[in-house]
């Protein structure tokens, strides 16, 4: 029987890795290796650099004020990378998540932008967000 640990992989995107740290340190599994860049066009390009097929992918991404939508683009990078990849189920840990402000409609023709990014982490592969510390 494999154990825990080789059926869970953590990945940190760049806007917090002391969380995603504090969090691989706290369950006693390291964080996988992960590659961010950010072009000079300003476009995110991700390379995951280990194996994540048939792991349960965990990945830990802060929404930063005034980085909110970089860091969004990143985490929707990364789970379409983990999906390509034949994860078996991919989580986003958010400790704020992005747009929750936005989560009812509040005057005519204005869009609900939390359910937008929901569905859009959903479409990129992600099989569930969590977004409550306490």
């Amino acid at each position: 029987m494999a154990s825990m640990a080789n059926e869970i992989k953590i990945l940190s995107g760049s806007s917090h890795p002391e969380l995603a740290k504090l969090i691989s340190d706290r369950l006693g599994i390291h964080i996988a290796k992960t590659m961010s860049l950010m072009h000079s066009n300003q476009e995110t390009s991700v390379t995951i650099g280990e194996s994540v097929r048939d792991e349960d992918v965990f990945i830990i991404q802060s929404t930063p004020p005034g980085d909110i939508n970089n860091a969004l683009m990143e985490l929707l990078i990364m789970i379409h990378a983990c999906r390509a990849a034949s994860s078996r189920r991919i989580t986003a840990v958010l400790p704020n998540f992005p747009y929750a402000r936005q989560d009812k409609k509040d005057r005519s023709r204005a869009p609900i932008s939390a359910r937008l990014v929901a569905n859009m982490l959903q479409t990129a592969g992600c099989s569930r967000a969590s977004s409550a510390f306490r």
